[in-house]
């Protein structure tokens, strides 16, 4: 992949990286947290929580519709909940599930799903997600939050518990050019602006960011001026 590296930008983790390690470290400050998966957490990366913290880790097995009902009972009974699989998963074979369980009652579930869009290539399209956005923002009482690069996605993972209610989390599995190099300021419900411009915006989320920052540059070397915000 050479997104971003035309105009220098360095390449950090995966953003499922990145969410891994964020959620270990929040399982050492909230004893509350609990992780499940659906059987794939060495690819989610919630392995990385359920290696420190066995006692608040569940594997629930390839069953997403179940991942999100055991989800919802723990919410129910008072639980901070993380639930994650791969993308397509848990939102194509689990919407009604998510919909009916965690949606319409607001209840307190953190989705993340990995493996996202078309760049996990040689994986094939039975696991990519290209629906997952779309399914997820049409969802009641959903917030829907795609980081674009390492630093992001670690201050992404930290958001979700900022708030109550359903939420889902878009993650990656390539390594993803780093836009925020200095650290990012990310609030739920905001855009940040990377570029400024008179003549256009391009608006981005997730992988994109990098590429309309890529575009942004190109454009200007033909004297057109295009602002950028990457819309989390």
């Amino acid at each position: 992949m050479d997104i971003g590296k035309s105009i220098g930008l360095k390449y950090g983790l995966p953003t499922r990286n990145a969410f891994g390690e964020a959620l270990r470290e929040l399982g050492g400050e909230n004893p509350n947290l609990v992780v499940l998966d659906g059987d794939v957490g060495n690819s989610t990366r919630t392995q990385y929580f359920g290696k420190e913290y066995p006692d608040r880790f569940f594997n629930v097995g390839i069953a997403e519709s179940n991942l999100v009902g055991v989800a919802s009972g723990l919410a129910g009974s008072g639980k901070d909940v993380l639930a994650a699989s791969f993308a397509v998963f848990l939102m194509c074979n689990a919407y009604d599930q998510i919909r009916m369980s965690v949606a319409f009652p607001r209840a307190n579930v953190k989705l993340v799903g990995s493996h996202s869009g078309i760049s996990i290539g040689e994986d094939g399209p039975s696991q990519m997600a290209i629906e997952d956005i779309a399914l997820a923002t049409s969802l009641p009482n959903f917030t829907v939050i795609v980081p674009a690069d390492e630093p992001s996605a670690r201050a992404a993972t930290r958001a979700l518990f900022s708030f109550e209610g359903p939420a889902f989390m878009r993650t990656g599995r390539p390594k993803v050019p780093i836009v925020y190099e200095d650290g990012v300021d990310l609030k739920v419900g905001k855009a940040n602006r990377l570029r400024e411009g008179r003549d256009a915006t391009i608006i981005g989320c997730g992988l994109m960011v990098a590429a309309a920052l890529e575009a942004a540059d190109s454009l200007s070397q033909k004297g057109i001026e295009v602002r950028v915000l990457d819309w989390y």
